[in-house]
């Protein structure tokens, strides 16, 4: 058989590169003047930045005392919202794989609402759910859910399609049923991917809760909107570390767990 030499496919692939990144500058100049993006006016406007960031330099810790309850409160929100999300999202996934499931009609019509689902923003649901069940973290758990179970269906049933076929064949031949075919060939194959986008998720949430906060829905970002609202930077700057501790906690129980499943 004929080599292509390594030279010549090296200068496809730069000829494709430079080609992608041709393509990649016209889509940004072309978006920069559709939107009318001032660069100028941030350049301008940077000594206020500045001003804010200078005053965010020297925290209020006085009221970390304070930071406490509401970061807890926004930890239980984000913990029982994904855990709703995760545990609607498992069976929903695996009907939504087509290597479980091979209807195409089924799995086209749950894509269809996972699709729908996703699409709603989470500010969105708080603001239905604040309207619902009024002010509060139950607001704020039941938007959580509803964004945890759409983002962790299409994680969990890419992730199914992405199983060995063998253990599923071997137990579909033998006589057993699909049902223990999801159990003993498909879920042991997926646990620790599961896991980590589980975490993933829960990362997710505790930086969403505070965003929903802003609409009623409980949480640090309550507090958060009242210290901005008041100008009191030196407190936003301790609720923003409080909430950076809880992220950087997250990510190393995340890494611990995958090391651990692997």
């Amino acid at each position: 058989m004929m080599q292509i030499p390594k030279q010549s496919v090296i200068q496809k692939f730069h000829i494709k590169l430079i080609g992608s990144l041709v393509i990649l500058l016209g889509l940004l100049i072309a978006s920069n003047q559709l939107l009318k993006l001032d660069i100028g006016a941030l350049i301008q406007n940077f000594d206020q930045f500045l001003a804010l960031l200078k005053e965010m330099m020297h925290p209020d810790w006085k009221s970390a005392p304070f930071v406490v309850q509401p970061i807890l409160e926004t930890i239980q929100m984000a913990l029982i919202g994904t855990t709703i999300g995760t545990v609607l999202a498992i069976p929903a996934s695996v009907i939504a794989a087509r290597n479980v499931v091979p209807n195409k009609w089924v799995t086209g019509t749950i894509r269809i609402i996972f699709n729908i689902v996703r699409t709603l923003p989470d500010l969105l649901l708080a603001a239905l759910f604040v309207a619902i069940v009024g002010i509060g973290p139950y607001a704020g758990v039941l938007t959580l859910s509803v964004f945890s179970f759409g983002m962790i269906t299409k994680l969990f049933y890419e992730c199914i399609e992405t199983v060995d076929y063998g253990p599923m064949e071997a137990i579909l031949t033998t006589g057993g049923k699909r049902s223990s075919m999801v159990i003993f060939a498909v879920l042991p194959q997926v646990a620790s991917r599961f896991v980590s986008y589980i975490l993933y998720t829960f990362e997710i949430n505790v930086r969403a809760s505070t965003v929903l906060g802003y609409l009623g829905a409980g949480g640090i970002g309550q507090q958060l909107q009242t210290s901005l609202s008041e100008f009191r930077y030196d407190q936003t700057a301790v609720i923003i570390l409080a909430i950076l501790v809880v992220v950087l906690v997250i990510d190393g129980v995340s890494n611990y767990a995958r090391e651990r499943l692997q």
